[in-house]
C-alpha cells in the first residue's frame, strides 16, 4: 500500500483523517484483496449525494459507533465505492472528487474524463 498510485499516476495522497476514511481506516483510498466494494474514489460528499445513496440503501449520514463510523455531513471527504460513485454519476448526483487521493484502480469503473469533470483539484 505504501506505493499506491492515484489516477494522476503519482503517490496516493490522504483523502481524510477527520473523519477517518478508507477501507483500512488509514485516511487513504487504498484497496486490497478484501475490499470487494473498491472504496477508491475520494469524494467530498454533498447533501444531494447523501440523499441519493441513502435512497439506494446505504445511509452514510447516521453514525454507527459500533463500527467507529461518525456519520457524514456535506463537505466531508470519504472514500466511496467506485461503483456507487458511477451510479451517482449516471443519476446526475456525483459528488466532486479529489484526483490526487483517488486510487488508480478507480479507472476500472469510471473514465479519467468523468473524474476530471468532477475534480476539485484541477485548475481551471
Amino acid at each position: 500500500m505504501a506505493d499506491a498510485r492515484n489516477v494522476l499516476g503519482s503517490k496516493l495522497e490522504v483523502c481524510s483523517i477527520s473523519p477517518m476514511t478508507g477501507f483500512y481506516r488509514d485516511g487513504c483510498c487504498s484497496t486490497g484483496a478484501g475490499d470487494f466494494g473498491a472504496h477508491v474514489v475520494c469524494a467530498e460528499v454533498t447533501q444531494e449525494f447523501l440523499d441519493y445513496t441513502k435512497a439506494q440503501g446505504n445511509d452514510l449520514c447516521t453514525p454507527m459507533p459500533a463500527y467507529g463510523f461518525p456519520g457524514l455531513k456535506p463537505g466531508d471527504r470519504w472514500c466511496l465505492c467506485a461503483s456507487r460513485w458511477k451510479e451517482a454519476l449516471d443519476a446526475g448526483v456525483a459528488p466532486p472528487v479529489v484526483l490526487a487521493a483517488t486510487h488508480a484502480s478507480a479507472l476500472e469503473y469510471v473514465s479519467m474524463a468523468e473524474l476530471e469533470k468532477h475534480a476539485l483539484d484541477l485548475a481551471g
